[in-house]
């Protein structure tokens, strides 16, 4: 899906460094240190239960980090309210898309923009929001719990766009969807980033997906991460293959070698 393999610039927009959050007792992520360039979609891949949602919940600032720091165009936000990191132009929109169910769609399009003064650019950004997802347009007077799962999850992508962010979190856009509109979701989160320029921090499940529409890639395992490299380059590693993109192939005894532990080479 995605032709690029090269970020529009070498500047991080987003660095993690060596940051640990936790659940009371329980570690989730454990010194994980990521960047997320300018202009690129960036996608962390793992299993359920690596921590994949506990780092967007830690750069959003709905976690506070035990340990390690979070840099944003160049400016700490470690630990900082999540509202102030929405006006600095980070927006998350996080898993299980969560809109306001009794608005319409119409206002919680708006409820998006609260941050916002420009009406007129508002009210533009709404119509590029209806070109994006048409569907939105048709539905625009619909209370937003009465949509289906993909038009909830269509609505809540063009929600944080509302914000017009320089950064969207996306926390597992494909979450009980069909593929069909897994893959109308993705083709449109790579025409935002290419049309509008906007940064995209990724984490999904659906590591082919994933892998085609971003440019740089990190693999998480048990809260950390063991691998990182272009998405082009992972796509071609062989326990990306075996292990998340289900390519099974049998050893010279005819073992299959998805049987065997990863070795992240």
């Amino acid at each position: 899906m995605n032709t690029a393999v090269t970020p529009a610039g070498d500047k991080p927009m987003l660095q993690l460094l060596n940051v640990e959050s936790a659940y009371g007792p329980i570690k989730a992520i454990r010194g994980v240190s990521l960047k997320v360039r300018q202009g690129e979609i960036a996608t962390v891949l793992g299993s359920n239960g690596a921590g994949k949602t506990t780092i967007l919940k830690t750069i959003s600032g709905i976690i506070d980090p035990r340990k390690g720091s979070i840099e944003f165009k160049g400016e700490a936000i470690t630990a900082q309210d999540p509202a102030l990191i929405v006006r600095r132009g980070l927006v998350h929109v996080p898993e299980g898309r969560e809109v306001f169910p009794l608005l319409s769609v119409r206002d919680n399009l708006l409820m998006g923009a609260y941050t916002r003064q420009d009406r007129d650019g508002v009210a533009r950004d709404i119509e590029a929001a209806y070109t994006y997802f048409p569907i939105l347009k048709e539905r625009s007077a619909q209370d937003a719990g009465l949509l289906s799962g993909g038009q909830q999850q269509m609505l809540a992508i063009s929600r944080a766009l509302m914000a017009n962010p320089d950064l969207i979190l996306l926390d597992e856009p494909s979450l009980g969807l069909s593929p069909k509109l897994t893959k109308e979701i993705f083709e449109i989160v790579v025409r935002i980033n290419r049309e509008r320029g906007t940064t995209i921090l990724l984490v999904e499940q659906n590591a082919n997906m994933a892998l085609n529409a971003s440019d740089y890639g990190y693999v998480l395992e048990n809260g950390r991460i063991v691998m990182e490299d272009t998405c082009e380059r992972l796509r071609e590693k062989e326990d990306i293959k075996e292990f998340y993109l289900g390519m099974k192939e049998e050893g010279v005894r005819g073992e299959r070698r998805w049987k065997k532990k990863k070795t992240w080479r």
